[in-house]
């Protein structure tokens, strides 16, 4: 299943004003980063992937979302937010900030240069 291209432009509007931000397609779905560091994503299996970090337990405890799951084993530090659960701006806008300030504390990755073609 593709990632939800309404739900990658419902991200792009939150983080437009954000420092740093770039795009690219991850794990089939849209990926924003924040100084080369992997944020939030629309997810190709619907729904948002959220760098959460330290606080992934405690947000799973108090609110919907699920440790991130990916080839079967789970990812510290990651979640899963159902698509049901980023309907309105404010549940969306909750785990963009999420994403992005824990992406926003790691140290800036250098930026990749381009091969030349």
């Amino acid at each position: 299943m593709p990632f939800d291209p309404d739900l990658a432009d419902r991200i792009r509007a939150l983080v437009a004003d954000e420092p740093g931000v770039t795009e690219r397609t991850m794990f089939g779905g849209r990926a924003f980063l924040v100084h080369g560091n992997l944020a939030i994503a629309a997810s190709s299996q619907g729904g948002v992937l959220v760098r959460a970090g330290d606080d992934a337990e405690r947000l799973v405890a108090r609110s919907s979302a699920e440790v991130a799951i990916m080839r079967g084993r789970p990812m510290t530090g990651w979640l899963r937010v159902r698509a049901e659960d980023v309907r309105t701006t404010r549940q969306l806008a909750r785990w963009v900030t999420v994403g992005t300030d824990v992406a926003g504390s790691l140290p800036r990755k250098p930026a990749k240069r381009r091969g030349r073609t």
